[in-house]
């Protein structure tokens, strides 16, 4: 099938199960380029929705639960598909006058569980995923089809299903002469340092640890508040350094990539440990939140220096954040602070004309596009595969 020119709705709901962003983008085709088509991308709108409050609260029960029922599964699943398309559907209500006709959608889904190393269940050992979301539910509604499911195609070719994003992150950023690391601070961080000149089978990806979501259970917990807006809490905390110190023994930080992680490693069971480490220094709620804002900052740099830092050979490095953790001031500085001495100016998506939440929705836009043309979308240096796959699952309207 040649590739053609198309408009996408990619749809994002991550980690921290705050709402949805929908990316709408212009896809077209360009020259042949290291085994893939490079195409031309073009963000045309984007917006956020908050899920209804029950809606939230029913993905976070049944999130690493370890107990739930098939009813309620089912049930979550067909309505998050409903919030998919009404959200898509608001989004192109808004745009309309910039996009036109939509020709295709790219849904990642809701993450309920990913175990990415192989684990013995029923007398086999294997890794596994699952994103939730009915995809049969988005085409219906809006009358067009759906590319879902995009893990685990990698994941039966070897790889850890994670991260995806990298495609988008060497379309839009690779640099003949800067090196270059895409930083995204969803629930989870997850870097992509791409060297300058770098071909894609060259550049390095792979899930730094927590980003914001020690930081939202901790603000949830003590403050009754979703998330620390801009970092206001942070800021009038003190990190406590021996509770840092003791955190980031985790053996997931030593892990080499190919990695990924999920709330299976530092979801609401992590983040009340953390606490409880917290506690034994300060009863002040605010140093628990300047710690785990810490904490991102620290892992973040730290994975950086171990596994990235040597192979960027530009001087300086453009190191450019995205998701909501670009939003947080404070976690903000604290990188500044951290990554400045390695050489590399901090900046976010924003300031190459991407917007912050914009990033991973657009990057399953593109995911979808690679799929409907039968072209592979995951990345072997980064997910660990032994070969490029087409992803996911196309639902027809």
């Amino acid at each position: 099938m040649s590739a053609r020119a198309m408009n996408v709705a990619g749809i994002m709901s991550g980690t921290s199960a705050d709402g949805i962003d929908v990316a709408l983008v212009r896809i077209e085709p360009g020259n042949q380029r290291t085994g893939f088509t490079k195409p031309k991308i073009t963000l045309l709108a984007h917006e956020g929705f908050a899920f209804p409050i029950a809606l939230r609260r029913a993905i976070l029960a049944a999130m690493n639960a370890a107990s739930t029922s098939t009813p309620e599964l089912a049930r979550l699943s067909w309505r998050l598909g409903l919030a998919y398309a009404e959200a898509v559907a608001a989004t192109l209500k808004e745009h309309r006058a910039a996009i036109g006709n939509l020709d295709l959608i790219g849904c990642h889904g809701q993450t309920l569980f990913h175990q990415a190393a192989p684990a013995r269940y029923a007398g086999r050992s294997f890794a596994c995923t699952w994103q939730t979301g009915e995809a049969a539910v988005i085409a219906a509604e809006l009358h067009l089809p759906v590319v879902s499911n995009f893990r685990p195609a990698d994941m039966a070719a070897g790889g850890q299903g994670a991260p995806l994003v990298p495609l988008l992150d060497y379309v839009l950023f690779a640099h003949r002469r800067r090196g270059r690391v895409l930083q995204n601070i969803g629930g989870i961080a997850n870097l992509t340092a791409i060297p300058a000149s770098a071909t894609a089978e060259k550049l390095i990806a792979f899930d730094t640890g927590p980003g914001n979501m020690v930081i939202d259970a901790l603000a949830q917990r003590l403050f009754q508040r979703p998330f620390d807006r801009n970092g206001e809490l942070a800021a009038t905390g003190s990190v406590l350094k021996p509770a840092l110190s003791a955190s980031l023994l985790n053996p997931f930080f030593r892990l080499k990539p190919p990695r990924t992680a999920g709330r299976e490693q530092f979801g609401r069971e992590y983040a009340a440990r953390f606490l409880s480490i917290c506690r034994q220094h300060s009863r002040k709620p605010q140093d628990a939140i300047a710690t785990a804002t810490a904490l991102t900052a620290e892992s973040i740099a730290l994975s950086y220096k171990r596994w990235a830092s040597a192979k960027m050979k530009s001087n300086p490095v453009d190191y450019i954040v995205s998701g909501g953790g670009a939003r947080n001031r404070a976690l903000m500085a604290m990188l500044a602070q951290r990554l400045g001495p390695m050489n590399c100016e901090l900046a976010t998506s924003e300031d190459f004309g991407l917007p912050a939440e914009a990033k991973e929705a657009a990057a399953f836009a593109l995911l979808a596009w690679q799929t409907w043309h039968r072209l592979p979308g995951n990345l072997p240096a980064a997910t660990g595969a032994a070969r490029p796959m087409i992803l996911g699952q196309v639902s027809y309207a």
